[in-house]
């Protein structure tokens, strides 16, 4: 039987269960890499960063390719990963089993398989190769001649036979497009190889595969994504399909504009983590009205992976299986799960032999079948959310927010027109500055939360969409959940101290506001990380070497702002309210030990004495009350406990 704070909990596996789970079973990440190899990819510059040294494009895709692959090795070992190259002449080797159905000037690189350390020291050792030889990527993927180009459909094409062949059916794919030609197909016959790109990019995501565009913008040669890819790739933000202008460039999907070369990395390592729906649940916004939607967490704390066990078979390792079993101890055999009861443990009844065991009077229900424990928790309701109705955004406070919320966005493969109804929701409640108030359980064996959905309006920039238009789910708490804080008296500071303190919190402030993620790495996994990636790679690992960028750059900070702090501690000290506030420091007592409570009253005293329990109190207590009475109150307890009853007895 499970123990007592273990009773009412079920497995693990079945508290993740979600309501349709059958697409969300994508535990592997594929992404190919498709690099554009034309002749401008492959033109020579200096470095932006190191003196003496020529770069191009493609060296740069190639390279940002190779650092995802070596971060995948740590975090993502059963992922996948491929290179696709095309506007390339170099010949189809059939030792790469590209097989015939590639395009012609399209050239697979890397097949898509699972990630190895050979694999990517052979693309280490071809970047190394052009460091020396500026013209070793021309040399070993000529580009085509006289400014010719690939038709995007047959790169499409192309890259929808390499992952049907190497990728897994449940996987996650994806495409990364990376390119600097804004206008591929100028010329003409431009509009038929406008419509066969977009019909093949549609055959591409009804496979499972989605398309993320890194485009390469320069100074010299802008990036206009009206002139091809406005009309090609397909739209995904809350725009009416009916309603898409072909005209506008507005409806480009989440697209990366690269106006520096050397962003091409950090812009990948934002888009490396495949977006997995954390639950699929219907939207019931009215009785028979119902949509789909998916939840998507905006935050995820990253962690150590997981360890696992391995089996020597002499010749080989190999994983060992982990299977939790429950075993009978009398009958010594496995019980069968479906058939488990659940209940609180207790103490024994009876001899010595039945310990463990309890009586069970008649009309009691001891033990609970799983299904019966997870309705206790789920009240009987089905993993959904429904609208209960709306409320003033002016409502919501922020002490209200206990929890991280969860973003919601539809699903139009479970219910048709979901996307469309989610739509004219979100508009109306940002018209009406609304926010909604709905009942929400995303998992089966999860409690029924009270949300609030607070809208979410898209906002965009130059470099592609920002911030996704949808709805925001905010778990809100309960009565009990928030306290008033035990403040009695509070100060504010003089508006000279704040304009102290502001001075050099604008000296030290991130730039443009932002905080990058990625530059601040947590600095204990990054030291493990480094650890197991030298010994992938077969490298030496230097810890002396490791550099924690969480660290404070204190030289920095009193060069910046050390002045304007020394000036905002003396504001601070010389503010009368901070020193009101301040409370008055006691000396303290030496050689003092506080002594104990032990006093109690009367009543207490005869009250322990009707139910025989003057044992409970100390010695201490006893010698009080004797000595309150005028009786002597020396010697044991038990003596004392004696005089107490007699005393007692005698009233």
């Amino acid at each position: 039987m499970p123990p007592y704070d273990d009773w009412n909990k079920i497995d693990d596996e079945e508290d993740e269960e979600l309501q349709d789970a059958s697409h969300l079973e994508t535990k592997k990440d594929v992404i190919l890499f498709c690099i554009d190899c034309s002749e401008s990819m492959l033109e020579l510059y200096p470095d932006p960063i190191y003196e003496n040294v020529q770069t191009c494009h493609a060296y740069a895709a190639l390279d940002a390719a190779m650092q995802i692959q070596k971060k995948k090795v740590i975090v993502g070992p059963n992922d996948a990963v491929g290179i696709l190259l095309f506007n390339t002449t170099r010949k189809v080797e059939t030792s790469r089993n590209q097989g015939s159905e590639i395009k012609k000037n399209c050239f697979v690189y890397q097949p898509i398989a699972p990630l190895s350390a050979p694999k990517i020291q052979e693309l280490i050792q071809l970047l190394d190769a052009f460091r020396e030889d500026p013209e070793e990527l021309k040399n070993n993927f000529p580009p085509m001649a006289d400014g010719k180009r690939v038709p995007m459909g047959d790169v499409f094409t192309s890259c929808n036979w390499v992952l049907r062949d190497g990728a897994p059916k449940t996987a996650s794919k994806r495409v990364f497009l990376i390119t600097d030609a804004d206008d591929p197909h100028a010329g003409p016959g431009s509009k038929q190889l406008v419509t066969s790109a977009r019909t093949t990019l549609i055959d591409l995501t009804q496979a499972g595969v989605t398309v993320e565009p890194f485009f390469i913008s320069t100074k010299e040669k802008p990036f206009d994504m009206s002139k091809f890819y406005s009309s090609v790739l397909l739209p995904n933000n809350l725009v009416d399909e009916d309603d898409i202008d072909e005209d506008d460039p507005s409806v480009l999907p989440e697209s990366i504009s690269i106006s520096r070369i050397e962003d091409l990395l950090a812009q990948m390592r934002f888009h490396e983590v495949p977006k997995r729906a954390q639950f699929s649940i219907p939207f019931e916004l009215a009785d028979g009205f119902t949509i789909g939607v998916k939840g998507y967490g905006l935050v995820t704390e990253q962690k150590k992976g997981a360890y696992k066990y391995f089996v020597d078979l002499g010749e080989r390792m190999e994983v060992a299986t982990v299977r939790t079993s429950y075993v009978d101890e009398d009958r010594q055999a496995e019980v069968n799960k479906p058939k488990m009861v659940y209940g609180m443990e207790v103490g024994g009844a009876g001899d010595d032999d039945g310990a463990g065991t309890r009586v069970v009077q008649p009309g009691q229900r001891p033990f609970y079948t799983a299904d019966e424990i997870r309705s206790f928790r789920t009240l009987g309701l089905e993993p959904s959310l429904k609208l209960l109705g709306f409320k003033d955004r002016s409502e919501l406070l922020f002490e209200d927010n206990i929890k991280h919320s969860l973003f919601i966005y539809p699903d139009e493969l479970t219910y048709s027109g979901s996307k469309r109804t989610f739509s004219a929701l979100l508009k109306s409640m940002l018209k009406k500055k609304k926010m909604g108030v709905v009942l929400s359980l995303t998992r089966r064996n999860a409690s029924p939360t009270f949300c609030a959905l607070v809208p979410q309006e898209e906002k965009a920039d130059e470099g592609g969409w920002t911030d996704p238009a949808g709805f925001h789910l905010i778990p809100l708490p309960f009565a009990d959940d928030i306290r008033a804080a035990p403040v009695e008296n509070g100060c504010r500071a003089s508006e000279g101290v704040k304009d102290a303190a502001r001075a050099w919190i604008d000296k030290l402030s991130v730039k443009n506001g932002a905080y990058p993620p990625d530059s601040y790495p947590n600095p204990a996994l990054a030291f493990h990380n480094a650890q197991l990636q030298a010994t992938a790679f077969g490298e030496e690992f230097d810890p002396e070497a490791f550099e924690d960028l969480t660290e404070p750059k204190v030289d920095m900070i009193h060069k910046r702002a050390g002045k304007l702090l020394e000036a905002w501690k003396i504001a601070v000290a010389n503010d009368e309210n901070a020193v009101s506030a301040a409370p008055a420091e006691k000396a303290p007592a030496k050689g003092t030990k506080r002594k104990a409570d032990v006093d109690v009253s009367e009543a207490e005293i005869m009250s322990r004495y009707a139910e025989g329990l003057l044992n409970k109190l100390t010695v201490e207590q006893l010698k009080n009350f004797l000595k309150s009475k005028g009786k002597p109150y020396s010697g044991k307890k038990a003596d004392l406990i004696e005089r107490v009853e007699d005393y007692l007895g005698s009233q």
